[in-house]
């Protein structure tokens, strides 16, 4: 089971990061971009770390199409949280019905 849950844990805790990267600096627009660059790219360095392995375990249990799968899925998951709880920017209906539809669409990629 271990071999299965290890490389969601670890891609959770990747895309963490990454959506920090990518938009926590959304709130703070007066700081220079050089610096934003730079801030967002020490918390890449972290989810590298952690996602390179995350697809390495990963791909013993997984195909990369799983994986990826695995990742975009999360990925939609953390940034609503994000949105919503950092930004304030709650995910409309919208925009829940498409991710709904994404979600669908990974239920193909697992079911055979």
């Amino acid at each position: 089971m271990q071999a299965y849950l290890l490389p969601i844990g670890l891609l959770t805790l990747s895309n963490l990061f990454m959506t920090t990267a990518w938009y926590w600096h959304l709130k703070y627009k007066a700081t220079p971009l050089l610096v934003v660059i730079g801030i967002s790219w020490g918390l890449a360095f972290f989810e590298y770390c952690l996602a390179v392995p995350a697809n390495r375990f990963g791909s013993s249990v997984y195909s990369a199409a799983q994986l990826k799968t695995i990742q975009e899925v999360i990925t939609l998951i953390v940034f609503a949280g994000f949105s919503a709880f950092y930004l304030g920017q709650p995910i409309s209906s919208n925009t829940a019905i498409g991710f709904a539809l994404i979600a669908a669409g990974a239920w193909f990629i697992f079911r055979g």
